[in-house]
């Protein structure tokens, strides 16, 4: 069945990401900081989009856990799933800390939230699959004043993947979406970079507070 599942993936991916492997780059240099500073096993694995990638001291916020930072931005789940072998499962990591989606509703065309969900119950099977132990956690598609038009969508998809999550056995859902909104319902402006897309200081001191909990010592 898993096998199943991840040949459809990567025949439903588009030619062009098979032959142009958009993200070449970002993986080349996770293997050149893998060859120069080998990373600890059965650490904690941050994987996603640049909301991660942009963290760069994220292991300041969590000193006392070891964090290995793998976000590529722009990634969707289609795109973690076509990367796990070289940004998830080397690391056998003993938690998978998981933001992606929001790249998936903004891309062109309509990307309705079940197909969020779907993509993220692929990946989270294909993870199971080759990381039995690991912990899986998914972080929340946040909400951002560029995005206002999406919020609906990603509320739909958050959602549905907190249903299915709490379905599965050692994994959770972290709940950063509703942390980040006013009590007018908006994204607070306070939290986010000039580009109203991607957070400042303030916007990672609210991931911190709602992640840490579910981070495994």
């Amino acid at each position: 069945m898993f096998r199943k599942t991840w040949l459809l993936c990567l025949l439903l991916l588009p030619l062009s990401r098979l032959t142009a492997q958009p993200f070449k780059k970002d993986i080349d240099q996770f293997r050149k900081e893998d060859s120069a500073h080998p990373p600890p096993q059965h650490a904690i694995l941050f994987v996603g989009s640049s909301s991660f990638t942009k963290w760069t001291d994220v292991q300041k916020y969590f000193p006392e856990f070891k964090i290995i930072n793998r976000g590529f931005g722009g990634s969707t789940l289609n795109d973690l799933i076509f990367y796990a072998p070289q940004v998830i499962y080397p690391y056998k990591p003993k938690q998978v800390v998981i933001y992606c989606g929001d790249n998936d509703l903004a891309a062109g065309g309509i990307v309705y939230a079940a197909s969020v969900s779907n993509r993220f119950r692929d990946l989270f099977r294909l993870i199971r699959k080759h990381l039995p132990d690991a912990n899986i956690t998914f972080i929340s598609i946040k909400p951002s004043p560029s995005n206002l038009k999406l919020m609906s969508k990603a509320d739909s998809a958050n959602r549905a993947i907190k249903l299915f999550i709490s379905s599965e056995r050692n994994a959770a859902f972290v709940d950063v979406y509703h942390a980040m909104l006013g009590g007018n319902g908006r994204p607070l402006p306070s939290i986010f970079l000039s580009d109203s897309l991607h957070m400042n200081e303030k916007g990672y001191a609210i991931w911190k507070k709602e992640i840490e909990p579910y981070l495994e010592k």
